[in-house]
């Protein structure tokens, strides 16, 4: 039997389409202390093929290199503004009212819910946790290009009861309890909402250039009644790979050994690859490693990184110390999205680096602002003193990230006459280390040992 699989994903801050190829290696059958059970075939690790969503490989859109990074540009600076938001989960349905972002995320993964299964496709977020898809009956639902989730057509679809460890504040940050279930409410930074039943279904991941059995495993996750917003733009709903009990991740982890890692290309046109359990191992044992850090005022779903300072060449910036600390009110802190284009810094560390940046490259700048950029440079035809920008360091406890200027500085045309920082300021909230900068680099998450890993890598070959 053959099944395609598709992610749609954010490398380059980019949507992607994916083929998912999941090899079967073992058995697995776990309980976790939220009662989830597992189906005798176990999902040991599995890769996708991931592409851009601008790309010639994938859209029909006719894009011009500047309108592209335009459009990348702008959905970074909305993702930012649903992290700085701060309120992931947290927002009441009596809140809403404001204008919806497009800012959840840019990898969508397809795969298959209920028996018989029925094609799914959510958002990969890292930043959320929750699981969900849009359901029948409908109170509210946006436009999908699959058919909507029928449970009553589902032999496998099970509501969840409200006493359920995970029908819980500890998981959930709105539930009640009816009659019909453990009913959730679930509310985005950008005041994108979901609204249904917490329910238990079997997921599907199908192998879509083998002939060996589709794996499959139950997994908690909500069916959604009421869902608003048009971040979910070609999707049916989220597919939650952050770092709370109700994620894919955390629900799957006995099988995927906690751990998922990707690499991407630094071309919309060439495809990149994300990784799942076993299959996730970084291919450099040349690697560097860096706790993740917790944010114990509620935004515990991030990936928070221990960031120390930044380097230009030698020289260590001038940045005040805790300038990438998460405060205590829940503010600040340094995240790794995925999802992000450019990489977000506090304004007083990014005034360091442009102030550093413009004293060493004896180039005319130039105005950037239409692409949503700050710090450009006028590049004569056949100028190679692009070669000769300095290298950066992001200093991380105990993992030194270097930066190569391919993976600081972006053309912003074809004609390769402009040329941008792929960097911004953020006055306040939380800054993000961009996919940018992530290119050509494996990015290992690896939740059992809590540690982020990296290693250089030609992402094109692996």
């Amino acid at each position: 039997m053959k099944k395609e699989v598709m992610i749609r994903a954010g490398g380059l801050g980019l949507k992607v389409f994916c083929i998912v190829c999941i090899a079967i290696v073992s058995s697995v059958s776990a309980t976790t202390s939220s009662e989830l059970k597992y189906n005798d075939v176990g999902i040991n690790g599995f890769r996708a093929e991931l592409v851009h969503i601008d790309s010639p490989l994938f859209s029909t859109h006719n894009l011009t290199w500047t309108k592209w990074l335009e459009r990348a540009v702008e959905r970074s600076k909305q993702r930012l503004q649903s992290f700085n938001a701060g309120r992931i989960g947290k927002t009441k349905a009596t809140d809403l009212g404001a204008a919806v972002n497009k800012g959840k995320g840019e990898f969508v993964m397809k795969l298959a819910i209920g028996t018989p299964g029925v094609a799914m496709a959510g958002i990969v977020d890292t930043g959320s946790d929750l699981t969900w898809t849009q359901c029948k009956p409908c109170t509210d639902c946006f436009a999908q290009s699959t058919p909507i989730f029928d449970p009553a057509l589902s032999s496998s679809y099970k509501k969840l009861p409200c006493s359920h460890a995970l029908c819980s504040i500890q998981a959930l940050p709105e539930f009640s309890c009816k009659s019909i279930g453990c009913e959730y409410t679930y509310t985005y930074g950008d005041f994108s909402i979901t609204v249904g039943i917490l329910s238990s279904e079997t997921f599907t991941f199908s192998l879509p250039k083998s002939e060996a059995k589709p794996s499959q495993a139950q997994v908690l996750f909500g069916c959604g009644h009421d869902n608003e917003g048009s971040g979910f733009d070609q999707a049916s709903g989220i597919v939650g790979l952050g770092r709370g009990p109700l994620s894919l991740i955390t629900q799957l982890g006995p099988s995927l050994d906690h751990k998922f890692s990707y690499c991407l290309t630094d071309s919309p046109s060439k495809s990149s690859t994300i990784f799942f359990g076993q299959a996730a191992a970084l291919k450099d044992r040349d690697f560097r490693s860096t706790p993740f850090l917790v944010n114990h005022t509620g935004q515990s779903s991030y990936y928070y990184l221990p960031l120390q300072g930044i380097s230009v060449g030698n020289k260590l910036l001038s940045i005040p110390n805790g300038a990438f600390d998460i405060q205590s009110d829940g503010t600040g802190g340094f995240i790794i999205d995925s999802g992000t284009t450019i990489t977000y810094l506090p304004s007083v560390a990014y005034g360091a680096l442009r102030k550093e940046l413009v004293s060493l490259i004896k180039l005319p700048t130039a105005d950037g602002s239409q692409i949503g950029l700050d710090l450009c440079y006028k590049i004569s035809m056949g100028n190679t003193s692009v070669t000769k920008f300095p290298s950066l360091s992001f200093h991380f406890k105990g993992a030194d990230f270097v930066l190569p200027p391919k993976n600081y500085m972006i053309f912003a045309d074809r004609s390769g006459k402009l040329l941008c920082l792929a960097m911004m300021g953020s006055d306040d909230g939380v800054s993000i280390f961009g996919n940018v900068q992530q290119q050509n680099y494996q990015i290992l998450y690896d939740l059992g040992k809590n540690m982020l890993s990296f290693s250089p890598a030609l992402c094109e070959t692996i």
